[in-house]
């Protein structure tokens, strides 16, 4: 009964902006309205510096983690377990406390993956600070780690659900993150 509220539950969580709920505390400016427009921690350490953009990302990746986390503490099946993971990372990307409009997903789908497996978040992890490292690009990090997410998943867990679950998150960060392809395109990314 109590696994039945996990989904939105998660959606829920996942509506959390960290980078609205930050701005607001830290007197900084609403990130949805400066920089990029992005609530997200990229933009808040362009308008508030590395400690702001750091409490966004932690609660970010935060709000990721701990649905699956708990739903994993509740011995939830595999499917429900990536349904859980899914409607997290949705509530991020739409949150219904800010009018649907949320931001790009990547620290929240990193704490998705370390929900669904250590190995596939550190994975996750570890390929976008070497991209970041070679590129200096944010977007280009989480680009290409969102690429590889779905084989880490198969790779490491060999459980389908997990693995198609992966996809579509991978899938939808991929949209979201439509203009900094155009922007990398035409060689104008930040």
């Amino acid at each position: 009964m109590i696994q039945g509220f996990l989904i939105p539950l998660a959606y829920l969580i996942g509506s959390i902006s960290s980078a609205i709920i930050v701005c607001r505390l830290m007197n900084l400016p609403d990130p949805r309205e400066q920089g990029s427009g992005n609530p997200g921690a990229t933009n808040v350490m362009r308008i508030g510096g590395k400690k702001a953009a750091a409490i966004t990302f932690l609660g970010d990746f935060l709000k990721g983690l701990l649905p699956v986390l708990i739903a994993k503490m509740l011995g939830a099946p595999s499917i429900l377990l990536a349904l859980t993971g899914l409607a997290a990372f949705i509530g991020h990307l739409y949150p219904v406390f800010f009018d649907f409009k949320g931001g790009k997903g990547v620290a929240t789908s990193a704490g998705v993956l370390l929900g669904f497996d250590v190995f596939v978040g550190a994975a996750f992890g570890l390929t976008w600070f070497v991209i970041y490292k070679i590129s200096k690009i944010s977007s280009v990090a989480a680009l290409v780690a969102s690429g590889f997410s779905p084989i880490y998943t198969w790779l490491l867990t060999d459980d389908i659900s997990l693995t198609l679950f992966t996809l579509i998150i991978a899938g939808l960060l991929l949209w979201r993150h439509e203009s900094n392809i155009r922007r990398l395109l035409a060689k104008e990314e930040h």
